[in-house]
């Protein structure tokens, strides 16, 4: 009787690390305005959660491939600074026919109905009827670089063109979660700098 309790203490302790350990060591990434809050989690073991979503992942030192169950891709372009990230998030917008346009000009809606970019012929731009600047288009990068009217940093967007679609990779700054930095929420990346 002993023998089969210590037996079965020692298979409970051993299914217990392994769940624990089962998952790997994890990198942690929130927003730099919700630093606590998770949004991506990459497993050393190739899995990772992507806004609880789960997923496979491949990097290589520009982007991360998340591919689901269903072998769906996920392409993020990310830049790294240490504790810190940018990551470049698509999003797709449709153009929308009341302001028609040609190339990036004219009126875009996101998917979501709730976000807009207006980009215009003479190099304005409007983004969510909040925020107005000026706009320079790299074709050959595929690249847009919005200088805010505002004081909010100029930033460079990664875009593509499918007929009346476009997405846009926004990057947004990431913190690791549970690392201690001296300026928590601020990036050093210089988002507002040409390549």
């Amino acid at each position: 009787m002993k023998r089969s309790r210590i037996s079965i203490i020692l298979l409970a302790m051993i299914a217990v690390i392994t769940l624990l350990g089962g998952c790997g060591k994890a990198e942690k990434w929130a927003y730099t305005h919700e630093p606590e809050k998770e949004v991506l989690v990459l497993y050393d073991n190739g899995k990772a959660v992507f806004k609880d979503k789960e997923y496979k992942y491949t990097k290589d030192d520009a982007s991360y491939t998340l591919t689901d169950e269903q072998g769906n891709a996920l392409s993020l372009r990310y830049v790294l600074d240490g504790d810190r990230m940018l990551l470049y998030e698509p999003a797709v917008y449709a153009r929308d026919e009341t302001e028609p346009g040609s190339g990036i000009t004219g009126k875009w809606l996101h998917e979501n109905g709730r976000n807009m970019f207006r980009f215009t012929k003479d190099g304005q731009f409007d983004e969510d009827g909040y925020f107005y600047g000026h706009y320079n288009v790299k074709e050959n990068e595929g690249t847009i670089k919005l200088m805010y009217a505002d004081p909010l940093q100029d930033c460079i967007l990664y875009y593509s063109l499918n007929g009346d679609e476009l997405t846009i990779e926004y990057p947004w700054p990431m913190v690791q979660v549970g690392v201690e930095t001296s300026e928590k929420g601020q990036t050093t990346i210089p988002a507002n700098t040409d390549k």
